[in-house]
């Protein structure tokens, strides 16, 4: 049989792993599932690298969800704010106290008192250099923020560490709009049954810390979602406080530089916007020369900010900011402070409304006693002192026009004028000759001054003395004034009455608890200088009691119709006319013939006493002309002995130089006054029985102090 050519091969099974031939691709939908790689590393490596993806998964769970959760609660919280933002013009004056403006007598400012605001002003309508100033200074990126700067934070951070503070002490970082979220106290009102005062609430709403940080946050976004750049500065402007009690910008431009803040330069914009740091240690009428160092580096803030040009830079710099006048004078802080506790509480100290007070205040008068004092200082007092003054120049009336409480016055301080409560010495003895004169003594009538002794029950004999030590005989009740001599005014006070003595020095005006024992005669009783400066214009004014006032009418800002007024402290008739007229021709003695005579004007009849009290304590000159009465008290607040000082010194002559000061273009007046008849002494003829043993002159004396002894007693 034979073959064929298509012989087949013999079957052979593949090896294994050998490598198959190439086969086409059969298309499938699906691709192959790739075979999974094997994992590379030990199992330490593989262990932690799980571990820190399955922590990292964990936190990054918690970090997004807290972050949500926050966002939320802040959103929340600033719709919360958002919605519940008052108007723009409720936000723009909260003062929970009022303000009085003072005004003296010619209607000039000179005082203020309380929380002023002066007015809203607007941020479009102000000043186009202070609202630059405001932004250089305290925020040169609020036009661009969103109400928080993350850079500013930052950079406050730094500064502190720098300065070796903790991160949030000292420089805040705070934004204009956060610190107006501070000035509305993240819209908490002042509730004074919560608080103690307004001050501790302020302090509250200022505190820094990190939580009030956080709150800070929603209410700053609020504001900036619901009002614009321009309303926030607006609200910063009005609410801000400037020191010397002006809060905004208005009130301040007003106290300092007497004009609107709608209407400041550039100098004056810097001083104003530099007293936002530290507005009392700033103030211009603090210290002038510091506000205008800090007003110098807010011009260079402004200069590099591009918001002033060279030219005004120089001019700015040239030319600083200077207070008005009535800012600069700083006159009358004691009147003003007088006024405050004296006037109606609810209309002065605790007023929640702002006042204008119309006051008796002259401000030629209270240059005059103010430039009086300095001058005796300077000149007659050594240097270093801590001896005290005080001064005040009234009407006849009670009117008071000037005062100085005090060689240094500050707002608030103690006022010897008014508060000082001090023994009198003689310069009480004219309304003890006042009591004498109403009960038919006569100012030429005879008084012994020689050695008295009384018996005071409890207390033993008591001896007056003259402060020259001596003894003057018989003198006329004229003589005993002017010289002061302490024994006759005792015998008088004895002979009438204690109790005449003291209801005449009461309804004058003395109302504190006088003395009760034979010592009331020689002024051992303490009263306050504006008192017995009081009870001396009633001898002038003809005998009637006078109450000191300085408030003329007071007035609510922006109405016309006075709530009160006083046009007169006279009052009642205490002596009569006839009485006052003859104790003032007395009175005119001291300065002619007396213990006065420093006090003497050259060109006016001039009346008044002086006072020295026991190891001159207190020195005293009260006195009057036809136009002002003035008296002046000086005295260690301690109550130490002065030395070499007595009421007929330095006291009486700082009376001359006020009231040689007051007087200047004041023509010349008479003091009314009555002087009394001189009593005529017959010439005594022997008679033609055989004469007495004692001469003629002898005999009258004997007469004379038999009858006075058995009026006055005495050894």
């Amino acid at each position: 049989m034979g073959s064929s050519g298509n012989k087949r091969g013999k079957l052979v099974a593949d090896k294994r792993g050998a490598k198959p031939a190439a086969q086409p691709k059969a298309r499938t939908s699906r691709s192959p599932k790739p075979r999974k790689a094997r994992a590379s590393g030990n199992i330490v490596t593989r262990f932690f690298s799980g571990l820190f993806r399955a922590v990292w998964r964990v936190i990054w769970g918690i970090f997004w969800r807290t972050t949500a959760v926050i966002a939320l609660i802040l959103a929340g919280a600033t719709f919360y704010f958002y919605a519940n933002l008052p108007p723009l013009a409720d936000l723009l004056d909260a003062r929970a106290r009022g303000s009085v403006t003072m005004i003296d007598r010619d209607g000039t400012v000179f005082a203020w008192r309380g929380d002023s605001f002066g007015g809203a002003i607007t941020a479009d309508t102000v000043s186009p250099y202070l609202k630059n100033a405001i932004v250089a200074t305290e925020d040169r990126r609020f036009y661009r923020h969103l109400g928080v700067s993350p850079r500013g934070i930052a950079g406050a951070i730094r500064s502190n560490l720098g300065a070796g503070r903790s991160a949030f002490s000292g420089a805040g970082g705070s934004t204009i709009t956060q610190q107006v979220a501070k000035l509305l106290c993240l819209g908490v009102p002042f509730d004074p049954d919560e608080w103690e005062s307004e001050a501790a609430y302020e302090a509250d709403c200022r505190r820094g810390t990190v939580w009030r940080k956080i709150k800070e946050l929603p209410y700053t976004f609020a504001l900036e979602a619901k009002l614009s750049k321009d309303d926030i500065l607006t609200i910063y402007m009005n609410r801000a406080f400037l020191g010397a009690g002006a809060r905004g910008f208005e009130a301040a431009a007003q106290r300092y530089f007497g004009r609107s803040a709608n209407e400041v330069g550039p100098s004056e914009a810097a001083m104003l916007a530099g007293l936002l740091v530290a507005p009392s240690y700033y103030a211009p009428t603090r210290s002038l020369e510091r506000a205008q160092a800090r007003a110098n580096v807010v011009i260079g803030l402004m200069h590099e900010q591009g918001l002033l040009t060279d030219y005004e830079l120089a001019e700015a710099r040239a030319y600083p900011a200077t207070l008005s006048d009535s800012a600069e004078s700083r006159r009358g802080i004691h009147f003003a402070d007088w006024l405050m506790q004296s006037g109606p509480a609810y209309l002065t100290r605790d007023t929640t409304e702002d006042v204008l007070m119309r006051t008796t205040f002259d401000a030629r008068l209270q240059a005059a006693a103010e430039d009086a004092v300095t001058h005796i200082f300077e000149n007659r007092v050594r240097e270093g002192s801590e001896a005290e003054v005080a001064v005040v120049v009234m009407s006849a009336d009670g009117a008071v026009r000037a005062m100085v409480g005090g060689r240094n016055p500050s707002v608030g301080g103690f006022n010897r004028a008014t508060q000082a409560m001090r023994q009198t010495g003689s310069a009480f003895k004219p309304f003890l000759f006042a009591a004498a004169l109403e009960n038919g003594f006569e100012p030429f009538d005879i008084v012994e001054d020689a050695p008295l002794t009384i018996n005071i029950p409890g207390s033993g004999a008591w001896s007056p003395r003259n402060y020259d030590g001596r003894f003057h005989g018989f003198v006329t009740l004229a003589e005993a004034l002017a010289k002061s001599l302490n024994t006759p005014a005792v015998r008088i006070s004895e002979a009438m009455g204690r109790d005449q003595v003291r209801a005449v020095a009461n309804q004058f005006g003395l109302r504190s608890e006088l003395a009760e024992g034979p010592a009331l005669a020689l002024g051992a009783s303490e009263s306050t200088l504006l008192e017995m400066t009081a009870a001396y214009a009633g001898i002038l004014n003809g005998g009637s009691a006078v109450r000191p006032y300085g408030i003329q009418d007071l007035t609510l800002m922006g109405e016309s119709t006075p709530l009160f007024g006083a046009n007169t402290g006279v009052g009642d008739r205490v002596i009569s006319e006839h009485s006052a007229r003859m104790l003032t021709w007395m009175m005119t003695r001291v300065l002619q013939d007396g213990t006065g005579a420093r006090a003497r004007l050259p060109d006016r009849q001039a009346a008044g006493k002086t006072g020295t009290t026991q190891a001159a304590r207190d020195a005293w000159f009260i006195g009057f002309t036809a136009d002002y009465v003035t008296g002046v008290w000086m005295g260690y607040d301690d109550n130490s002995p002065l030395t070499g000082v007595t009421g007929g010194g330095l006291p009486a002559e700082i009376w001359h130089e006020v009231m040689t000061r007051v007087h200047v273009g004041l023509p010349v007046r008479e003091l009314p006054m009555l002087e009394p008849q001189r009593p005529v002494m017959e010439e005594f003829t022997a008679p033609a029985a055989p004469a007495p043993q004692r001469g003629p002159v002898s005999s009258l004396d004997d007469t004379i102090r038999g009858i006075l002894g058995s009026i006055f007693g005495g050894n």
